[in-house]
């Protein structure tokens, strides 16, 4: 059975809209929908200049969200961003000043270069959609997508991201630098700034919304099921990684891969779709036996070589 045409057509516009800004890196774009459909959040890592604020702001305009920007620095302070409560003489009492969290598309640059405090208070925004002040819990608007850009951490001024942290993002994925071809179109081109200003909506939020239901309905047969259980298990049985994936990063899996399904127009999920997405759903959550001698990507594909399907 096929998901509703609309849906997956407004979904190939949104990739194709994005991939006239972000020149030459389709896979990648359409991994940020899929995560944004799932519900989850993304992790940039990559060098500075390789796009990745240009694809965030595209992201916003081409779904018609109020898109926030948050240069994390050392000197950060959690209150800069979830906001404060500040007393006003001309009412005589108090009234909160949301910070920037509260946009739709809440882009947070550079998030290894603030330190570890500011870096935990956007885990109870993360997961629970909603920022506790002053005693008070405050619901952000929904959708609530983060995508936090992290520069590589041999580089100077950076703290690690706890795992605690790490887990809390869906998808980790790499830019990388532009193909030949790529880099000519945007030497030639317009100025990408000028030409995402000019971008429309070809989603409109409660579309946006419905979709992400959608995901929900796509079917999990049993067989995959136990396949995905399978890949699990491997990560746990000690031959590849230090540690295993817990049951809320195999949650993230099957949910991302469900949105792999429903982009490409199908209303179940098939073991390429998990395959697709798991090195970028879990390689950041797993550290590979130094034995391997291979990075933790490198690793999970690997190891979906190793393991059977069903």
């Amino acid at each position: 059975m096929a998901m509703p045409s609309d849906t997956v057509h407004q979904l190939a516009r949104l990739s194709d809209q994005i991939s006239t800004i972000i020149v030459g890196k389709r896979p990648q774009i359409e991994d940020c929908v899929a995560c944004l459909l799932a519900g989850g959040h993304l992790l940039i890592e990559d060098v500075p200049g390789v796009g990745k604020t240009t694809l965030a702001h595209a992201l916003a305009i081409s779904l018609g969200l109020r898109f926030s920007r948050v240069q994390f620095t050392a000197d950060l302070m959690p209150s800069d961003l979830v906001g404060v409560t500040v007393f006003e003489r001309a009412t005589e009492r108090f009234v909160f000043h949301p910070g920037p969290i509260f946009a739709q598309v809440l882009l947070a640059d550079e998030i290894n270069r603030a330190g570890p405090k500011t870096q935990s208070a956007l885990l109870e925004a993360m997961e629970e959609h909603q920022v506790s002040v002053d005693n008070e819990t405050r619901a952000l608007p929904e959708p609530f997508f983060v995508i936090a850009t992290q520069n590589p951490s041999d580089q100077l001024g950076t703290y690690p991201l706890p795992e605690s942290q790490l887990d809390r993002f869906l998808l980790r994925i790499t830019l990388g630098y532009p193909d030949r071809a790529a880099e000519r179109a945007l030497l030639a081109g317009e100025d990408r700034r000028q030409a995402s200003a000019r971008l429309q909506p070809v989603m409109l939020p409660a579309a946006l919304l419905a979709a992400q239901q959608e995901v929900l309905r796509v079917h999990a047969s049993d067989p995959l099921l136990d396949y995905l259980q399978a890949l699990v298990a491997a990560t746990r049985s000690g031959q590849w990684f230090v540690d295993g994936l817990s049951p809320r990063a195999a949650i993230a899996v099957l949910r991302v891969a469900k949105a792999r399904a429903l982009m490409a127009g199908r209303d179940y999920v098939s073991p390429d779709d998990v395959q697709a997405m798991l090195p970028q759903a879990i390689a950041h959550r797993l550290v590979p036996l130094p034995a391997s001698g291979r990075g933790p990507a490198e690793q999970v594909r690997a190891m979906v070589e190793a393991v059977p399907i069903p």
